[in-house]
């Protein structure tokens, strides 16, 4: 085996464990293959949050197969457990590797078969593989996980299942990451984990990752490690997520006006409108209690876009409750929500409850959101009519136009004959035409 192709389905908290899958097999010779079909080694790093991102991979595999017989096929990511998709898949791929377990890939390489027999330490071993210095697929903007794993146990959620309990890397390893990044000119810092707010560093828990220096090893949390990293210097922007609403503390919204580097752009999943349905959800807070958040984070921080997460169609959520969810919406103004219709998965608590609301209906909701979405979105853009901003210019799109992002996150498409900066440069730009989800805007 020589060559190697990462396909990644999912979060970012995937697209970072494909990259530091990509360095690792560098590491060990292994040279990337921009075509698939020319890979001697294909990894697949699977999403099973959602039924839809579960099941691209039965289409996916043989069609991989089809490409080349030879190929040898890994399975990492949120399946990488899963015995109905071991059983579903059959010996269609060579080797299952858990989250952070990369001594697969050794033995692999070294020939042990059947992979079968390889055995797994158990554990997710963040502080070894957290530490891999990835091959970041950006030249400007990377993800910096800062922990991995869930403590939460939602109802209908698989990630504390796939990815195990909360493991923090070390404040003195995060900060060795972002600032080597700073110094090669990144100027997007994105700090990811299932629930950034819960992060903790302290003696309890140094045992599970590398450290480098006892300078930052005492008791550091979220506010801690976000003033750290704000205070690094050079030109450069920070973003954070996910947050969980019942971890989200005041002490961090009245930090965030001081934190110069983080964007004013706040994702704070609501996952439903209705409180039963959020108690049913194991969600443990109020929709009163997240709307509470919400005006604290805007009196703070003006002009912040306020994102979501929600699902639709969970089990036994009555139009009565999604109108709960809906006026949420009508009332918070959401930026941008990621719509979901509910979909068991296997091992969590809601598998178990009657999944009773029909396809159609969900879909109807999901159509319903989606709607008051697009004219709030269309409200919060036109304050931006006519005002000047600073983006970073992220490439060009299908119209051969130079696009990229605010510091609140919102796409801009840039109109200019004498642009030549490339992607990864900060530009300053006077918005001339806003829609739903995007804007234009020319060069100052």
């Amino acid at each position: 085996m020589k060559t190697f192709h990462i396909i990644t389905i999912g979060c970012q908290m995937n697209k970072s464990d494909s990259e530091r899958i990509a360095s690792y097999l560098e590491n060990l010779g292994f040279i990337l293959a921009e075509e698939r079909p020319k890979a001697d080694l294909v990894i697949i790093t699977t999403c099973g949050v959602r039924a839809s991102a579960e099941n691209r991979i039965f289409g996916l595999i043989p069609r991989i197969r089809q490409e080349n017989p030879a190929v040898k096929i890994v399975l990492t990511g949120c399946l990488s457990k899963r015995e109905d998709i071991k059983r579903r898949v059959g010996n269609t791929v060579d080797a299952w590797m858990p989250i952070g377990e990369f001594s697969i890939l050794d033995s692999m390489i070294s020939g042990q078969y059947p992979i079968s027999n390889i055995q797994y330490s158990g554990e997710l071993r963040s502080g070894e593989y957290l530490n891999v210095t990835p091959k970041y697929s950006s030249k400007h903007s990377a993800y910096i996980p800062i922990g991995n794993g869930c403590d939460n146990y939602c109802t209908y959620c698989v990630v504390p299942y796939a990815r195990g309990r909360e493991v923090y890397r070390s404040a003195d390893d995060i900060l060795k990451e972002v600032k080597g990044l700073v110094e090669k000119g990144y100027k997007e810092i994105n700090l990811i984990a299932q629930n950034v707010n819960s992060y903790r560093y302290d003696e309890n828990t140094r045992k599970n990752a590398n450290d480098l220096s006892r300078e930052h090893a005492d008791k550091v949390d979220f506010v801690d490690l976000l003033k750290m990293v704000n205070d690094i210097p050079g030109n450069f922007w920070v973003r954070f997520s996910s947050s969980h609403p019942k971890d989200m503390s005041d002490e961090l919204i009245k930090i965030l006006p001081q934190l110069t580097k983080v964007c004013e752009h706040i994702h704070l999943p609501a996952q439903a409108g209705d409180d039963d349905v959020l108690r049913v959800m194991n969600r443990n807070y109020t929709i009163e209690y997240y709307k509470a958040l919400i005006k604290k984070i805007r009196q703070a921080v003006p002009g912040a876009a306020i994102t979501t997460d929600i699902i639709v169609g969970f089990p036994g959520e009555t139009r009565e409750q999604f109108a709960n969810t809906l006026k949420l919406f009508k009332e918070v103004k959401f930026d941008m929500a990621y719509i979901a219709q509910y979909s068991p998965r296997p091992g969590t608590a809601a598998e178990k409850f009657d999944d009773n609301v029909t396809k159609e209906e969900k879909k109807k909701r999901e159509e319903e959101l989606t709607a008051v979405l697009r004219k709030t979105a269309f409200e919060n853009n036109r304050k931006y009519l006519g005002k000047t901003v600073d983006i970073l210019v992220e490439g060009k799109n299908r119209r051969g136009k130079w696009f990229g992002r605010t510091r609140t996150d919102k796409n801009v498409e840039v109109k200019s004959d004498k642009l030549e900066t490339g992607n990864g440069e900060f530009i300053r730009v006077k918005i001339t035409e806003v829609r739903d989800f995007g804007m234009k805007g020319e060069v100052i």
